[in-house]
């Protein structure tokens, strides 16, 4: 782990309970879905999917290490990994589909993608409009912050400054019910919430993954607080009501974890930004949390 984040092994330990094989491409628009939910909701069934031979799956293109396109223009990362391998199993090409944070939701139910692998943290709230599968990642809430002016607690929040957040996130939602009074400079993408903060930003806060990752790749920035509320998951979502697809996910989840596969997709693909003494703390195999 690059100097930069200032923090040690065993502290994010504690605050954590926490390839490219497929076509590569992006595109704004699937497959049309051929069923629907009892709420009208639009998707395709496993067997619609596997006729057609094409699996689309919404990922970020931005989030570097977990999703994004790198200087060849294919894609990516720890979500990227994973989608690969769930594609070749399923014996269907994975056709990806950029998308932001606030789109997730959105994207699945009007049948756009049929699955987000875009670092999707699991919420009650968001239970209630998809259906995720087993996680496979643990997460928490972090905020980075200059060197110049760490911000280690938001109890004392200068009014004067506003808080960096992505539309869309667990960081705006836990922000706006928990700290209603700090001001939020909201942004749709991860690059253009970067590009905030390398200009002048006074905090960002977002999973606790990125912003070490962010610290870690950029110098002159520290994680202040690298946990901030609850511990979550990051599962893979399908549209609500799509039994079939998600019942494949979860049976894949669970085989792969036999072979400690996100294991080897971390070695892969975080290694380099998180090194190895987080690798049992962000990575969930089998979909047993229990484990971590």
């Amino acid at each position: 782990m690059k100097k930069a984040t200032k923090l040690t092994a065993a502290a994010l330990a504690a605050t954590l309970s926490l390839s490219l094989a497929a076509c590569g491409s992006s595109a704004s628009t699937g497959t049309a879905s051929t069923s629907a939910s009892a709420d009208g909701v639009v998707y395709r069934t496993l067997d619609e999917i596997k006729a057609d031979g094409t699996i689309n799956i919404g990922v970020f293109s931005d989030k570097n290490p977990f999703g994004y396109v790198d200087e060849n223009g294919e894609y990516q990362g720890y979500d990227i990994y994973f989608a690969n391998r769930l594609a070749e199993d399923l014996g269907v090409k994975v056709n990806y589909v950029s998308t932001e944070a606030a789109n997730r939701i959105e994207y699945l139910q009007t049948g756009k993608v049929d699955v987000i692998l875009a670092n999707f943290t699991v919420t009650p709230e968001r239970a209630e409009e998809v259906d995720f599968a087993l996680p496979y990642m643990n997460v928490a809430l972090g905020v980075v912050s200059p060197d110049s002016n760490v911000i280690t607690s938001l109890d004392s929040w200068n009014a004067d400054d506003q808080m960096i957040v992505i539309s869309g996130t667990t960081a705006e939602t836990y922000l706006t019910q928990n700290y209603p009074d700090i001001p939020l400079q909201k942004y749709d993408s991860y690059a253009t919430a970067k590009s905030a903060m390398e200009n002048g930003g006074v905090a960002w806060a977002n999973d606790n993954t990125e912003v070490i990752a962010f610290a870690s790749q950029n110098h002159g920035y520290t994680v202040g607080i690298p946990s901030l509320g609850s511990q979550d998951t990051i599962a893979p979502a399908v549209s609500k009501g799509n039994e079939t697809l998600l019942n494949a996910i979860n049976d894949e989840i669970k085989a792969l974890g036999k072979e400690n596969f996100f294991h080897a997709d971390y070695e892969a693909t975080l290694v380099d930004t998180y090194g190895t003494d987080y690798e049992d703390s962000l990575v969930v195999e089998g979909g047993e949390t229990s484990a971590q």
